[in-house]
């Protein structure tokens, strides 16, 4: 049996660009850190959660990049003169993408209690119709 793909099926036309998304989003996502929530908080707004203990306001970035987005950590190099005896707390960099479908914009972002929370709202989409002229063939 032949399997069917979003690029080969005769009713899907230019959705090659959504199968090469899909497979970039399944390769993005093998790390676990740090763990994160996304939830629905109206019918165009959802609200990305990430728990980011230990990080500053300014060891963060957050960046939408080709309808990414792209937030990064990297904790600050003071850690380096202080000697721990036990050191269980990570202090790692980290960047975790988000792709976000077109429409949808980052509409701020706040850290609160470990956790930064990245709002985001979907535009309401243009309805177009278009009537296409049918033309005679020139025989």
């Amino acid at each position: 049996m032949t399997k069917l793909t979003l690029g080969t099926h005769p009713f899907l036309l230019g959705f090659e660009q959504l199968e090469r998304l899909v497979e970039r989003t399944a390769k993005a996502s093998g790390d676990g850190y740090p763990p994160y929530n996304i939830e629905q908080t109206s019918d165009r707004s959802y609200r990305i959660t990430l728990a980011v203990a230990g990080f500053a306001e300014g060891d963060l970035s957050i960046t939408v990049e080709d309808n990414q987005l792209v937030v990064r950590g990297r904790q600050s190099d003071a850690a380096e003169e202080r000697v721990f005896l036990h050191r269980g707390i990570a202090a790692r960099q980290f960047q975790r993408s988000f792709v976000l479908a077109d429409g949808v914009e980052v509409s701020g972002a706040v850290m609160e209690n470990g956790l930064l929370h990245i709002d985001l709202s979907r535009q309401p989409a243009d309805s177009v119709v278009q009537t296409i002229r049918i033309k005679r063939s020139g025989k």
